[in-house]
């Protein structure tokens, strides 16, 4: 039976998995996706390839993002959420990070 994935999607998947778990992705991709005014996200995670349903005030959301950081993808994270606060200055977007910042979800140790 073949396969419906192009050669070329199929190598990049290859490239992929042979960089330690990190995916290389071309564009832009969104981790985080703003729900309910900003009490919920859907939270991507490219190192395992869910996306979960999370409240931002929960400790789940506190350490997906903990596991995403420690992965590499701190900084694009905070850049989303700084970008998010700017889009929906009234969702709570800035106290989400503060949170996160106070949790130590973004150090590198």
């Amino acid at each position: 039976m073949a396969s419906n994935t192009s050669k070329t999607a199929r190598a990049s998947v290859r490239a992929g998995q042979a960089s330690g778990g990190a995916l290389s992705v071309l564009g832009e991709y969104k981790y985080l996706i703003p729900l309910n005014k900003g009490k919920h996200a859907y939270v991507r995670n490219l190192t395992n390839g869910k996306t979960l349903h999370l409240r931002t005030d929960s400790d789940a959301f506190v350490e997906e993002l903990r596991t995403l950081a420690a992965a590499g993808h701190g900084v694009k994270i905070r850049a989303e959420l700084s970008a998010l606060a700017t889009v929906y200055p009234d969702h709570g977007w800035d106290t989400t990070e503060k949170r996160l910042v106070e949790a130590g979800v973004f150090e590198t140790a």
